[in-house]
């Protein structure tokens, strides 16, 4: 189903931003000082304006300049602390693209590994997206078997699929929202409503992750003789 949209209050709209400022500068030791000189700049150009002309319409034009100033910088620098918490974090793909404007279905870690490679499944416009993070050369067979899953269930709908990570060849989780939105919309609402039923039908059946088990997950071995007592 899309997203529902929330309706959200003033006084809980400030708060989230309350929120955002603490996030910030706390991540990002440019922050303070961008908004500091988002807050001065406007106001002292609006000062030097009002006394050079005596309008008092510059003070509320300067005003709303100056909030805008700011909201530019929370912007812009709340984005780059994000990208530069989640990176190289497990999971931080799928989490992203939940937060994503639009309709976006996504189904996190249908393939893993007990090394913590996984893939999520993405259902949109665009088709189907399937994305891996982890170590490559463990990622590649999870694709392909995920990969030869899909298709015998999606019909002609359009299946991409991108590797996370900084290397050559792979997808900067920076650019991954931006490379998901200029996808071509290739599917209709009841087209992604179709795709979305049968996908779940198919991982409705849970897969053991590939790769050696932990010790606490392994079954306890048996004595040596078939356990005969004597």
């Amino acid at each position: 189903m899309a997203k529902a949209e929330e309706k959200v209050s003033f006084f809980q709209r400030l708060k989230q931003i309350g929120m955002v400022f603490k996030f910030t500068a706390k991540q990002d030791k440019w922050f303070t000082p961008l908004v500091v000189a988002a807050v001065v700049l406007p106001l002292a150009i609006t000062v030097a304006v009002f006394l050079y002309t005596g309008a008092w319409i510059w003070i509320p034009l300067g005003i709303l300049t100056t909030l805008l100033a700011v909201l530019i910088v929370l912007n812009l620098r709340s984005n780059t602390a994000m990208m530069n918490m989640m990176e190289g974090q497990p999971g931080a793909a799928g989490q992203l693209v939940e937060q994503m404007r639009g309709d976006w279905r996504v189904k996190q870690a249908v393939s893993a590994t007990t090394q913590f490679d996984v893939v999520h499944l993405v259902i949109g416009k665009p088709g189907v997206i399937l994305l891996a993070e982890g170590n490559p050369a463990r990622l590649k067979p999870l694709l392909g078997e995920q990969k030869r899953r899909l298709t015998k269930v999606i019909g002609d709908a359009p299946l991409y699929d991108y590797i996370i990570g900084t290397e050559e060849g792979q997808l900067s989780i920076r650019k991954l929202r931006m490379t998901l939105m200029r996808l071509p919309r290739n599917l209709s609402g009841k087209e992604v409503n179709a795709l979305d039923r049968a996908l779940t039908a198919l991982n409705a059946r849970p897969q053991m992750p590939r790769g050696q088990l932990p010790k606490e997950f392994r079954p306890p071995r048996m004595p040596r003789g078939g356990g005969r007592q004597r």
